[in-house]
């Protein structure tokens, strides 16, 4: 490996509108509602949460990504646990 190549190593570009796989384990902050199901943003991407306590709104919690459509950027995840609270 040269010199730049262990320089670059690792480094990457963020985008706005990440993509999941179904069965992909990530989390998020739960940011919204749409309708009654909470809603978690990453970015431009919106994820329906299933199962998730009441009390979910502004909460960092672990969910498991159900169905994904990499088109329109949405998917549905399902609630397994509150990793953390929001620090505002």
């Amino acid at each position: 490996m040269s010199l730049r190549e262990k320089y670059f190593a690792g480094l990457g570009f963020r985008t706005n509108k990440p993509e999941f796989e179904p069965g992909e384990e990530i989390s998020a902050f739960v940011t919204g509602y749409d309708g009654d199901a909470p809603v978690a943003r990453i970015g431009d991407t919106i994820l329906r949460v299933e199962g998730a306590p009441g009390n979910a709104l502004d909460t960092r919690v672990r969910l498991r990504v159900e169905e994904f459509d990499d088109n329109d950027h949405r998917g549905t995840a399902t609630y397994l646990e509150t990793v953390g609270e929001s620090s505002f």
